[in-house]
């Protein structure tokens, strides 16, 4: 099994390392300093097992496991007990609270093994999203996404608006269009009420970018942004777009 360590703490990392050489079907192929590090050794190495901190510089471990497709098992290394919560007892293979112990570390080593990879594969993914929505904080104030082979980190400030696009959802804002693998529900859950509405099961928009709303056809309107866009609005959203302006 190829395994990575992403933590920012070189103390961390060598403890972990120290415990692998008990062994040997486990070979270590590189250790990573952040998630930037650690997304490009995932994608170079496609490791079977990652020991992945949650509270790291630049972006944390729940962003990082966003931009990956395939996340590999995962054994969480955090210092923070706020995260040992319902989520990890669902879906993570498990998750070690530093500073840990050697017989903490092998158990973990052990349920990993006991668990099958396909089925870690999978909890990982079930875990990262329900992360994200429920105890997160960087991800009711920022979106990671990944621009061809750059990673770019947008300030919910400067969304304009959201657009559903298949499996898909299109991010607008003044630098361009990005493309994030979520729903529109999941952003709705995210983002605050009081400054973006779901106006249109295909959009979310930035209330504070709004300068007119127009009827259109029966029932529904057309939302002009200052930035010149215009956006269909149903029925519904008109609703919630009076209730939050107060009009």
């Amino acid at each position: 099994m190829k395994v990575i360590i992403i933590d920012d703490e070189p103390l961390a990392r060598g403890m972990i390392k120290e415990y692998l050489q008990a062994y040997p079907d486990l070979t270590l192929v590189e250790e990573c300093k952040d998630g930037f590090e650690g997304l490009k050794a995932i994608q170079a190495h496609q490791p079977d097992l990652i020991f992945l901190d949650i509270q790291m510089p630049k972006i944390n471990g729940f962003e990082m496991l966003e931009l990956i497709e395939q996340p590999p098992a995962v054994i969480f290394t955090t210092a923070f007990d706020e995260y040992a919560i319902k989520a990890f007892e669902a879906h993570a293979i498990d998750y070690l609270l530093k500073p840990f112990s050697k017989e903490r570390f092998e158990k973990a080593l052990e349920k990993c093994r006991n668990s099958g990879m396909t089925n870690a594969i999978g909890n990982t993914q079930k875990l990262t999203e329900a992360m994200q929505t429920d105890t997160n904080p960087a991800s009711h104030t920022r979106v990671v996404v990944k621009d061809a082979n750059k990673i770019k980190i947008i300030p919910v400030s400067s969304i304009q608006y959201l657009e559903s696009a298949d499996d898909y959802v299109k991010i607008h804002t003044a630098d361009g269009t990005y493309l994030k693998n979520k729903t529109m529900g999941y952003f709705e859950g995210i983002l605050e009420a009081q400054n973006f509405v779901r106006i249109h099961r295909s959009y979310l928009v930035n209330v504070q970018l709004i300068t007119r709303i127009d009827p259109y056809e029966k029932e529904s309107h057309i939302a002009i942004l200052s930035t010149g866009s215009r956006l269909p609005v149903s029925k519904s959203g008109f609703a919630k777009l009076k209730s939050i302006l107060g009009i």
